[in-house]
Formats: structure tokens, sequence, C-alpha cells
């Protein structure tokens, strides 16, 4: 990476943040009383799971622009089912490391 495009990058990085700082001061705008919205306070919840569960897909599947199914998929259903089953999170998290370490070390 020469300069210009350290410069560029550089600029990105600080815009985005300049919008992230503008986008949560403008949520202190927002009048209690759609907050208070039944249909509003659902919106949000379900967006806020919508986007969870997004990020756990492109972290799982995702490789740069590629979608690869490595040990991380079968970690992750084996995290899914032990949580179904209300396993406490330490042990989710050892299970499902085995789980990913043993397929990679057999693969």
């Amino acid at each position: 990476m020469d300069g210009d495009e350290a410069v560029t990058v550089w600029q990105i990085i600080i815009l985005a943040s300049i919008a992230c700082v503008a986008l949560k001061l403008a949520g202190y705008l927002v009048p209690a009383s759609v907050l208070a919205n039944p249909a509003a306070a659902r919106t949000a919840d379900l967006l806020t799971v919508a986007m969870l569960a997004a990020l756990v897909a492109v972290q799982t599947l995702g490789n740069g622009e590629a979608i690869v199914v490595d040990a991380r998929l079968p970690a992750v259903i084996v995290a899914v089912v032990l949580f179904a089953l209300r396993v406490p999170f330490v042990v989710v998290v050892i299970a499902a490391a085995l789980v990913a370490a043993g397929i990679r070390a057999v693969t």
C-alpha cells in the first residue's frame, strides 16, 4: 500500500467514524413517544436478532467473498443444540471448540 492509498483508507475510516457518532447522536433526538410504541419496540428487538444472526452466518460461512463450509459450521451447530438444552455457556464454548479442533485434526 503506497502513501496515497493509506490516506484514502484513513479518510474513509474517519468519515465512517463521524457517521457512526452522528447516527448515535440522532438517536437521542427521537421522541419518547416513538420509543414507547409497541410496534417500534418489537421492530427494534427483531432487528437486533436479525443483525446478530447475519453476523453469525457471515463469520461461520464467509471467507473473503466465498462461502466456505468447514469446521466452523458443525461447531456452531453443536453450540446451538447445547444452548437449546440450556447448557452453561463455558461448556458450550469448550464443546464447540473441541468439535472444530477435532474436525480440523481429521482433515
